[in-house]
């Protein structure tokens, strides 16, 4: 398959993309283009670099806590701009209400909780590809 489909991870912990990034490769391998962003901000610079370069973007796996924008609301302009895209909020803390206005206005996939366990991301995102 080419490499012309890629998933995106934000989280403002390094730790946290880095083992996402591991996860996802081990599962995956070379399917698709694996990005990861350390805040919002540079989450829509990759977006539009992907979407400038032809890469569909399949799926944004998005923290809720972050500062200057909490997941939800990224989610939500993400899919106000891009609502083809699949979207995954991971999170330690959200409250039920921010999951409840993603799933309504970012058409969040599903939600994640920390820890979560590998076997639990892979059918997550499996899911979610299909």
């Amino acid at each position: 398959m080419a490499m012309n489909t890629a998933i995106l991870c934000v989280d403002d912990e390094i730790l946290i993309l880095d083992t996402l990034k591991e996860q996802l490769q081990r599962n995956f391998g070379q399917q698709y283009i694996y990005e990861m962003a350390e805040s919002a901000g540079e989450a829509w610079e990759i977006i539009e670099e992907l979407c400038d370069s032809g890469i569909r973007l399949l799926v944004i796996v998005s923290d809720w806590l972050m500062p200057g924008i909490k997941g939800d609301e990224f989610l939500i302009q993400v899919h106000q701009k891009l609502p083809q895209i699949m979207t995954v909020m991971l999170t330690g803390q959200a409250d039920q209400s921010a999951i409840k206005r993603a799933r309504q206005e970012a058409n969040l996939h599903t939600c994640l909780h920390k820890p979560w366990r590998e076997s639990e991301l892979v059918t997550l995102i499996s899911k979610t590809l299909k």
